[in-house]
């Protein structure tokens, strides 16, 4: 055996020892890689926690719902209403409403059958010319019995007529003097006689009583009409009228809320068939009496503006203000609590809601509403933003909303 190889040796503790030092190198940088990728999603990412807040809405509200002191509801009624009926019975001849048929006060609706009527009051007036004719008769009678009454006294006085002739005379004038008397006193009771049948016949006409609006039709042509509906299958009246310029809001107020309302206080009123409107009020009266069954009292709120679109018996709602409201005031305002509002660097931002986080959105603000502000530009209506932020809340935090 060659000497050579028996000075061959193999080191195995050598083996692998010049890679250790690389290996811990590599372990320790992909260590740290991932400890910033750990750090990164718990505060940047989807692992970083939830803070929970509390959002509010962005919307729409006029300023009166800041300064209300009290709501009511209630029902829109006439003040001036009637049942209109005829005055006699008799059969309706013309009917020239109908429902929504607007009237002027003194405007004929119905016409009950008058022939017999308009025949007496012609008859009447025919007897008014005939009393004026024997009273000229009477007239001319009297004229010349005081001509010969003059001729005889003149006469008598000198012997040349006989004293019987004289008294005759005297007799005559005095006939004719009431002859005028009868025939003046006849057209007295001829005139009484006319107006008698011209208010018979006006009792066939049926008017109107005031200016108003026709709600209800309860007759028909051919219908035998009569006062309180007195004749067997008699209506009792035609129309139900309404003066639509005379609509208030009678609301039920609780007794225990009275001390707020009081007289020609400031309202605001919402219908609920006009829900695009709303109409400025005031308290009319307060009725001095109170409902025992609801411990209400009831309260007339009249309507400052009119619309044609208000009908009586509509649904409406109340608002009792604090103080009465400009023109301005009556639009509706884009508002946010103000609890909603930070300040930073003297600026007013937001904490607007998008999805899970947070964006911080700059705002330009309009006036206080008690605990709420305007808000000019900034948000939109439906924007949820968070109310009392946390200090510790950034733009694009993660957030979780509270649950009710």
């Amino acid at each position: 055996m060659p000497p050579d190889l028996d000075r061959l040796r193999i080191t195995r503790a050598a083996e692998g020892q010049p890679r250790r030092p690389r290996r811990t190198r590599l372990f320790l940088i992909l260590g740290a890689a991932a400890l910033l990728l750990l750090l990164s999603l718990y505060f940047w990412g989807p692992l970083q926690p939830a803070q929970e807040v509390t959002p509010a809405v962005a919307s729409r509200i006029y300023p009166a719902q800041a300064y209300a002191v009290l709501n009511a509801s209630g029902y829109v009624v006439a003040q001036r209403k009637a049942a209109v009926s005829s005055k006699s019975t008799g059969r309706l001849a013309t009917l020239t409403v109908e429902e929504g048929s607007r009237l002027k006060k003194g405007e004929i609706l119905a016409t009950l059958e008058n022939e017999d009527l308009v025949a007496s009051r012609d008859q009447a007036a025919a007897q008014i010319k005939e009393s004026q004719a024997n009273l000229a008769q009477s007239q001319a009678e009297l004229t010349d019995a005081n001509l010969q009454y003059d001729r005889y006294k003149t006469l008598v006085a000198k012997d040349l007529v006989a004293r019987q002739d004289y008294d005759t005379a005297v007799a005559r004038r005095d006939k004719a003097r009431a002859g005028v008397a009868a025939a003046q006193a006849h057209i007295k009771a001829s005139r009484a006689a006319l107006a008698n049948a011209q208010a018979a016949l006006e009792y066939s006409y049926i008017r109107s009583p005031f200016d108003g609006v026709v709600l209800t039709k309860y007759a028909e042509v051919g219908e035998v009409v009569a006062p309180f509906g007195a004749a067997v299958n008699a209506r009792a009246a035609v129309v139900t009228m309404a003066d639509l310029n005379s609509l208030m809001v009678e609301a039920d107020v609780a007794e225990s809320n009275l001390d707020k309302v009081h007289l020609e206080q400031p309202c605001e009123i919402t219908l609920d068939a006009i829900p695009d409107k709303r109409f400025p009020g005031q308290v009319h009266m307060i009725v001095p009496t109170a409902d025992r069954s609801k411990a209400t009292v009831l309260t007339k709120v009249k309507f400052l503006e009119f619309d044609d679109r208000i009908l009586p018996e509509m649904s409406a709602k109340v608002a009792f203000l604090a103080k009465p409201l400009e023109a301005a005031e009556r639009r509706p305002r884009l508002t946010i609590p103000k609890a909603a509002v930070v300040t930073r660097d003297g600026r007013a931002f937001a904490f607007r809601l998008e999805e899970n986080r947070v964006k911080l959105t700059p705002l330009t603000l309009g006036p206080e509403m008690g605990d709420l502000v305007e808000i000019t530009k900034g948000l939109k209506e439906g924007d949820k933003v968070m109310l009392t932020p946390p200090a510790s809340l950034q733009d694009g935090s993660r957030v979780r909303v509270k649950s009710s």
